[in-house]
């Protein structure tokens, strides 16, 4: 195999959750142009279909299915009847998640409870469910989506910094045990990225100044700046590579 056919993923099947809008339809996109038949799924199917829909317009494979992350019972017959559809279950990008800003004294149970279940708890038995088929086959990729609320505190984000906290140790023990059956996991760490989620930071002048004197690259990133990242570790390129998580985060830790 020659380098670029290890960043190839051509006849790889991919499911990409919260992929109906911001970063995660950006990966699918983005896995889709590097060969694979992507799977969207999200909640909202209409903002799937669309993304399908381009994802086809540029030449890709896509599919839409609505998948809540936290109907846990669910999420394995429907990854199930993917694998029987398409033959397989090579790539899952794990990236379905949530915020809600509250100072910490007042944070909510349900807004805890809201948080977690998604980012945390969802993540977790979403990756199970891919992991059941891939062991089968003895070969898979799992990414998990991180944050730098995986290394630092963010004010405002108490509940989201635990879940991604959550996400990088649930990484490394995911790893080891699924090492034997030629299964990589590792995490992707974005830094700050202009989506529907974040642009409230960017809207506040004052917030948008903080974000941007701390990148030492001088600006937010975009999608395209993660691609590279998402290809690498969905790709044979990263086969020997398992239990890390990558910042993309234009400097900001390293600062």
């Amino acid at each position: 195999m020659n380098v670029l056919e290890k960043y190839s993923l051509a006849g790889r099947v991919a499911v990409v959750t919260g992929a109906s809008q911001g970063l995660g339809r950006g990966y699918a996109a983005g896995l889709a142009e590097a060969g694979a038949v992507v799977v969207c799924c999200a909640r909202s199917v209409e903002g799937l279909r669309s993304a399908a829909v381009e994802i086809a317009a540029k030449g890709g494979r896509a599919e839409a299915v609505a998948l809540d992350v936290t109907r846990y019972e669910e999420t394995g017959k429907i990854f199930e009847k993917i694998r029987d559809k398409y033959g397989s279950l090579d790539i899952l990008v794990n990236n379905a998640g949530t915020e809600e800003v509250a100072d910490f004294v007042d944070v909510t149970p349900e807004q805890y409870d809201k948080i977690m279940d998604v980012n945390l708890k969802g993540a977790f038995f979403t990756a199970q469910a891919a992991a059941r088929i891939m062991k089968t086959r003895k070969k898979g990729k799992i990414l998990n989506i991180g944050s730098l609320g995986s290394a630092i505190g963010l004010s405002g984000s108490s509940v989201y910094c635990g879940t991604k906290g959550g996400v990088l140790q649930m990484t490394r023990a995911m790893a080891i045990e699924l090492a034997p059956y030629n299964i990589q996991v590792n995490a992707l760490g974005p830094g700050y990225f202009r989506t529907p989620m974040t642009e409230p930071f960017f809207q506040d002048p004052a917030h948008r100044k903080w974000i941007e004197e701390r990148i030492p690259a001088g600006r937010a990133g975009t999608v395209e700046d993660l691609l590279g990242a998402v290809i690498f570790l969905c790709g044979d390129a990263s086969g020997y590579l398992t239990g890390q998580i990558l910042y993309v985060d234009g400097g900001w830790l390293a600062s």
